[in-house]
């Protein structure tokens, strides 16, 4: 008896730490020419996330699928956990993000220089992460200052 619960035991452990390990998966939409998006593709791998990229031949219809609202546009569009990523959002944010039930998504509108896939040696820019309420209200998750 000793035996079987000790290999219970086991078999639980292996199952908690391989899914402590798996990796956050994140659908990308985006239109097939863009640098930008690729740039932050290749962050959020760095990062630990799994994405699955869609190359996508009409963006303002994914972004109006999703809820994004026009205010908070940018060039791609993320979806995890069903909710939308727009934008170059950093990962801090995304993390924030997946435990916050009363957010539909999260924006960083337009392509502020210096924003994670937008740091091309230009000067940077500051920029806000703006989460979108269940209710339609905008509220600053971060705002990044020019250092």
């Amino acid at each position: 008896m000793a035996t079987t619960q000790a290999r219970l035991a086991l078999v639980a452990a292996l199952f908690m730490a391989g899914s402590a390990h798996a990796a956050d998966v994140i659908d990308v939409h985006r239109d097939a020419n863009c640098g930008c998006c690729k740039d932050w593709i290749k962050y959020l791998e760095t990062n630990g996330f799994e994405v699955r990229d869609h190359v996508e031949s009409n963006m303002s219809a994914i972004k109006q699928q999703l809820g994004v609202a026009p205010r908070l546009g940018s060039c791609h569009t993320g979806v995890i956990d069903g909710k939308f990523i727009e934008g170059h959002v950093p990962v801090a944010q995304i993390h924030e993000l997946q435990k916050r039930d009363d957010l539909t998504g999260i924006a960083v509108p337009g392509m502020p220089a210096g924003s994670p896939g937008m740091d091309y040696g230009q000067p940077a820019q500051p920029y806000q992460v703006i989460g979108l309420t269940q209710d339609g209200k905008d509220v600053v998750m971060a705002d990044y200052a020019v250092k």
